[in-house]
């Protein structure tokens, strides 16, 4: 089983991740990790690369994020199922926020060690704005179009709830 989990940041994609990891007994793959090294710095993208290629030869994986650049043409590709959270922006915001306050000072399962939990200003912008752009939602967009048959779109708790219900 391959299963990518996208969409909108404060979303709850990587605790859904680590969920259906354990259910399906599948590597859990958060693209946070690939991405970030300690102290927020991005890592080297030929970096990158290799640790994303390593990550796709897993027979069976669930990957959490988005990250365009990362293989995601061939995450969708080879997904047997794509989760997509689909959360208003508002509901986005406040998950993150209650998040921060979970772990503030902490580095949470899901992102790499020396990343600790922030809730900033351009963090809140990407929740609200940024992340939003017409260019991301085009890119869902495509992704529902050409992967419909196979994906999930999640617009709530009670949806993901309703998900996990139907997984059995």
């Amino acid at each position: 089983m391959k299963i990518a989990v996208i969409g909108y940041s404060g979303a709850g994609k990587s605790t859904l991740a680590a969920a259906l990891g354990a259910r399906y007994g599948c590597v859990v793959q958060h693209l946070d990790k690939i991405h970030w090294t300690a102290g927020w710095k991005e890592r080297d993208p030929a970096e990158e690369q290799v640790l994303m290629t390593e990550a796709m030869r897993n027979d069976t994986w669930v990957m959490d994020g988005n990250y365009p650049h990362l293989a995601f043409e061939r995450r969708m590709e080879e997904a047997d199922l794509i989760v997509f959270f689909a959360f208003p922006r508002f509901i986005c915001f406040l998950q993150a926020f209650s998040r921060y306050r979970h772990y503030r000072g902490k580095t949470r399962n899901s992102m790499t060690e020396g990343c600790e939990e922030q809730f900033d200003w351009e963090f809140i912008r990407w929740i609200l704005w940024d992340g939003r752009t017409r260019e991301r939602r085009k890119l869902y967009h495509t992704v529902k179009q050409k992967h419909g048959d196979k994906m999930v779109v999640l617009k709530s708790r009670s949806d993901v709830r309703m998900f996990q219900k139907s997984l059995g």
